[in-house]
């Protein structure tokens, strides 16, 4: 008589290795904006100048040297420098990001209001460059050699063009000489199509040369011909296999890219006299106000570790092969 034995099912085991990503993932922000922060603190104390003055309106409010003595002991400037750079991180580290010099308002407050323009600027300057990175690498790799070159060529060209330049052209063109868009960036739909572009294009440029070299890597690989085998059409090679190997490199560079948008704001929210976030940072750099600086400067890393982790994740979920190491 024979027994059977019943392999008892095994449950798989708690995602120890899921635990891990994040763990490291967190870490890595948190040491991204404790150095940030460090680097802000100790760099805009090498300006020259007083951050008192600053306080107290700039050099030219003329304040007393009274009046300086009480905003340093206020501030805590009169402190030794390493007393300041620990009470910062600690305050930091607590959520008070401290009150603007210049606008006398808290910095939290004052970036909840300039988060909004900022965001929708780089969302949809990423969503343009990707739709144009997307359609010039299907065209060059649709076209032949001819194509290749020519798509080739404007990739370079777009992707080596300055924002500050690039801004110029396009307000020359599209609201002076045809009056077709408003040289500053307004409410409506119509003041978002020039900044959108300015910091779109150059971005497109580099995701394409991405995609297309990704392109034709695809449609010379074995499965792009195992599906020709099997009957199936160059344009359902393209749409079902090509783009989704080609999209992997491009969505694990997205994080980078809007930390490549963030920094061009500076100078595109500047040139279309945008509200925003550069345009804030560049003012408050100028004017030496601190708080505000440091403010901007963590919000802006804080976004683009956040980016860049949903950027490994999504490039996780388009390639199931890909797990956490």
């Amino acid at each position: 008589m024979s027994t059977s034995t019943a392999t008892p099912t095994r449950s798989p085991g708690f995602p120890w290795s899921t635990v891990r990503w994040l763990l490291g993932k967190l870490g890595g922000g948190i040491f991204v904006l404790w150095a940030v922060a460090t680097a802000i603190f100790f760099g805009i104390r090498m300006i020259p100048g007083d951050p008192a003055e600053a306080i107290m309106g700039g050099p030219g409010s003329q304040a007393s040297a009274e009046a300086l003595a009480a905003a340093r002991a206020q501030y805590g400037l009169d402190q030794p420098l390493y007393v300041q750079y620990f009470g910062q991180l600690w305050r930091l580290a607590t959520g008070d990001m401290g009150t603007s010099y210049a606008l006398k308002t808290p910095v939290a407050e004052v970036l909840g209001e300039l988060i909004p323009p900022t965001l929708i600027l780089a969302v949809l300057a990423l969503l343009v460059a990707w739709a144009m990175a997307l359609l010039l690498a299907v065209l060059s790799t649709r076209s032949g050699g001819l194509g290749t070159a020519l798509g080739s060529g404007l990739e370079i060209v777009s992707a080596a063009v300055p924002h500050f330049w690039l801004a110029s052209v396009l307000i020359l063109v599209f609201s002076t000489m045809l009056g077709w868009l408003p040289p500053v960036s307004t409410n409506t739909p119509a003041g978002l199509v020039l900044p959108v572009i300015t910091l779109a294009l150059p971005l497109a440029g580099f995701l394409g040369q991405v995609m297309r070299d990704t392109v034709l890597e695809a449609q010379r690989s074995a499965f792009a011909l195992s599906a020709r085998a099997r009957g199936e059409s160059e344009v359902g090679v393209l749409l079902r296999h090509s783009l989704r190997h080609a999209a992997l490199p491009a969505i694990a560079l997205s994080g980078w890219a809007f930390g490549s948008l963030l920094s061009g704001a500076v100078v595109v929210e500047s040139i279309f006299a945008r509200p925003g976030l550069g345009r804030s940072l560049l003012a408050a750099v100028t004017s030496r106000d601190i708080p505000m600086v440091t403010g901007v400067a963590l919000l802006s890393a804080a976004a683009y570790v956040v980016i860049m982790a949903g950027s490994e994740l999504a490039e996780r979920i388009a390639d199931p092969r890909i797990g956490p190491s």
